[in-house]
């Protein structure tokens, strides 16, 4: 059945069972990913998925079913289930007797597409292939791919007692475009990826953000810095200062920032799969998570960053708003659920319309969305002039971080020396680690606009059963010091 939203909110409306709250959020998203490797096209891949989420609010017990049936049979059935679900949950839900508030949105999005991505399947191929074709530089280059994925999305949540002319309508362009280029000589392997080895330059928009990425011409200059990684020396180990750039500030953001900070992570619901939080729901308003410099904030309004939407999964309109405000930590990513929760204890408590699942058949759950620090003052020549004796490192390649998100250790593809306050000889393997609230602390120069990059992440797993969401981190390029360094071991 095609996605068309006014009649599916009539006949949601005609058909919805009587309680305290029912929502139909309605998801058609559109794949298509193609990808060459070694100069060989792969089989593309090309998926259409569609369907609906119902949510029933009957006291205190919510219930859900989805369904991909979107004929009144499906809607039916769905509904039925999901208020039988509710019914079961009263008086033993973690509401306690007390139901969320869910909001009634009404508003549009789209994303601000300029030019939209209507290549052909060969037109794509022949992109990639020229970018493939250009790693080619040495019998020592072993293996490489090029790729790029498109997404389009549409979504409609409405409510039973809503206005007919009431429905948040929210229209997504996603492009991601991916380079990674091993070398290997001597017993010795290299990887080295244009825009992270995750897909790190994900952004929302059309051809644009092929233009603005950079993409076209990576092929080359990934694989020069390949080679480059392969005649280099392993890094030092020691206590040193580091320089973190955008690409791998974005794993620091999402895993040392973004998890602990998730407000049904704080309350323990995710302690038996992705651990649980350092942070306690007494922090906020006083804990100093960080340095003076560090400005967090949740920012879903800022168009081409990955994860930007008008209204969450409950139906929440999104605003920009400070998490961190030099250093002090003042909110959790924390949806209405969870905030009604968390203020039994902490009554003055605000949260932030961030709770969203990754597809039609889940339901909405605490997620980060785009979690950005804020730029400072310092250029990259102040930070790396102001280093005495460091290491500035690139594109994170291993993350391993404790059940709390406290203790990490993260590895990056690229280091190069700092020497009284010069870049200096190429290393491979740099690797550093910390505590996530002293590591903080140890902020030093927050980079200015000029050394901001939008990135983000198709891969953030939370729940049970796993859910994968798309979520966007931008930042400058950070200074910290004295941090725990060290080089692969052999």
């Amino acid at each position: 059945m095609p996605f068309d939203p006014e009649f599916l909110a009539q006949r949601f409306r005609r058909l919805a069972p009587a309680s305290d709250y029912c929502s139909l959020r309605v998801v058609e998203e559109r794949s298509e990913s193609v990808s060459v490797r070694q100069d060989r096209p792969e089989p593309v891949s090309a998926s259409l998925d569609h369907g609906a989420m119902v949510t029933v609010i009957d006291g205190d017990g919510i219930g859900y079913a989805a369904v991909s049936d979107l004929s009144d049979d499906g809607l039916r059935w769905a509904l039925s289930r999901a208020a039988e679900w509710a019914a079961l949950a009263r008086e033993r839900s973690v509401f306690a007797g007390r139901a969320p508030q869910l909001a009634t949105p009404e508003g549009r999005y789209a994303s601000p597409t300029e030019r939209p991505v209507h290549w052909s399947k060969a037109d794509r191929i022949d992109v990639l292939m020229r970018e493939s074709r250009a790693c080619r530089l040495s019998d020592r280059i072993v293996d490489w791919q090029a790729s790029l994925w498109t997404v389009s999305a549409q979504q409609m949540l409405i409510t039973a007692d809503s206005r007919p002319e009431q429905a948040a309508l929210q229209v997504f362009d996603f492009t991601i475009p991916g380079l990674h280029v091993v070398a290997h000589e001597g017993g010795v392997t290299q990887t080295r990826s244009w825009g992270g080895r995750y897909n790190g330059f994900c952004q929302q928009g059309g051809l644009e953000v092929i233009d603005r990425s950079g993409f076209i011409g990576s092929g080359r200059s990934t694989a020069e810095e390949a080679l480059q990684l392969l005649a280099a020396a392993n890094c030092p180990s020691g206590r040193m200062d580091i320089v973190l750039m955008p690409d791998q500030m974005m794993l620091q953001i999402h895993e040392s920032i973004g998890h602990p900070l998730e407000l049904d992570r704080i309350l323990g619901d995710e302690r038996n799969y992705a651990g649980t939080s350092f942070v306690t729901l007494d922090m906020f308003g006083t804990f100093q998570y960080g340095s003076p410099l560090l400005n967090v904030t949740y920012d879903p309004t800022r168009g081409t960053e990955f994860a930007s939407f008008a209204f969450d999964d409950e139906g929440t309109a999104a605003e920009r708003t400070f998490l961190i405000r030099e250093g002090r930590l003042l909110r959790p990513l924390g949806g209405t659920s969870s905030l009604q929760r968390a203020q039994r204890s902490v009554p003055s408590l605000a949260g932030v319309a961030t709770t969203r699942a990754c597809a039609w058949n889940r339901p909405p759950i605490d997620r980060m969305s785009n979690l950005n620090v804020e730029p400072g003052e310092s250029s990259l020549d102040d930070m790396i002039g102001a280093t005495e004796y460091g290491v500035l490192m690139k594109t994170n390649r291993s993350w391993s971080i404790d059940d709390s998100r406290n203790k990490f250790q993260f590895g990056c593809e690229w280091g190069q020396m700092i020497r009284n306050g010069r870049l200096a000889e190429v290393v491979r393997d740099p690797n550093y680690r910390g505590v996530s609230r002293d590591f903080w602390r140890s902020l030093a120069m927050v980079g200015d606009a000029g050394t901001l990059e939008i990135m983000g992440t198709p891969y953030c797993g939370k729940g049970e059963p796993n859910q994968a969401i798309w979520v966007g981190h931008a930042s400058p390029a950070c200074r910290f010091s004295g941090v725990d360094v060290f080089g692969a071991e052999r």
